[in-house]
């Protein structure tokens, strides 16, 4: 049985730890009130943007130049770019995990093809940097900080480039997307090429440019907002689970903190007891 020293010191470890974890998680909390109105803030453009995507693929007959577009060539998948967003740091349940294990299952899947990896997050480089040998680009500090758009058009050149020479065949994005404080949505999707969204609601518009042309211009924004949206969700999705878990952890801490304090008792207990029996034992033997 553990002295009551050792008792002791552990009950002061749990809880400076339980300090810290609560710390953690307000923290947490605060960055994710910020990432979710960025993510809410993002999504109505996302959706008009792919609305208007849409429309203007369905105005424009199939015969003409447009279906030509780099951005639109379906090629069989031979190389395959795969961006994977994950987290710089740890700490926050399943995030990452999950995450991997999806990547990895991806590679199993398309075990045929040439698979390259963009590895954004400190966790992902960390796992796959001795995994596997097609690693194109890497990006460990995303998400230390707010999440630019910036970094996100960086990322989107850098892939609808390297498309347009034909020199992948397809890219895939893999995040977890941002559903609720309690769950995350794993997203595996393909931005590359692109495949128009069919519209329910097909809108006549009236263009000053051709159709060709603004669709030419607005497959790469379609892109950048993919990427962008995408890195905004997961951010969101990191703050979430990060402070779910303190939370958990901080109940767990709590628990232990309790078991810890009635152990404690029962051996202070013990000790006091032993040292009455002691005493009442020497009284009767003087007598």
């Amino acid at each position: 049985m553990p002295s009551l020293i050792d008792i002791r010191r552990r009950i002061r470890s749990v809880r400076n730890m339980r300090q810290i974890t609560k710390a953690m998680k307000m923290v947490s909390a605060s960055k994710l009130r910020r990432a979710q109105d960025r993510v809410l803030a993002a999504r109505p453009f996302a959706e008009s943007i792919q609305r208007m995507l849409a429309n203007i693929a369905q105005s424009i007959n199939e015969g003409d130049d447009a279906s030509q577009h780099p951005l639109l060539a379906a090629r069989p998948e031979k190389k395959i770019l795969l961006l994977l967003i994950t987290a710089d740091r740890g700490l926050a349940g399943a995030f990452n995990s999950n995450l991997i294990r999806a990547a990895q299952r991806f590679l199993v899947e398309h075990k045929d093809s040439t698979v390259e990896l963009e590895l954004m997050g400190r966790k992902g480089r960390d796992f796959f940097r001795k995994r596997h040998k097609h690693i194109s680009g890497e990006y460990s500090t995303l998400f230390q900080k707010v999440v630019r758009y910036e970094d996100a058009l960086e990322i989107a050149r850098k892939v609808i480039e390297r498309f347009s020479k034909a020199e992948v065949d397809a890219v895939y994005l893999i995040y977890n997307g941002f559903r609720s404080v309690v769950a995350a949505n794993l997203t595996v999707v393909r931005i590359l090429p692109v495949e128009p969204p069919k519209e329910e609601q097909h809108i006549d518009y009236i263009y000053e440019e051709p159709p060709q042309e603004l669709l030419a211009g607005l497959l790469p924004r379609y892109i950048e907002n993919q990427i962008f949206r995408a890195m905004l969700e997961s951010a969101a999705a990191e703050h979430a689970a990060r402070m779910t878990a303190m939370e958990a952890a901080s109940s767990n801490a709590s628990d232990v903190l309790d078991k810890l304090t009635l152990n404690m008792n029962r051996v202070r207990q013990a000790g006091i007891t032993r040292e009455i029996i002691e005493i009442v034992s020497g009284a009767a033997a003087l007598d």
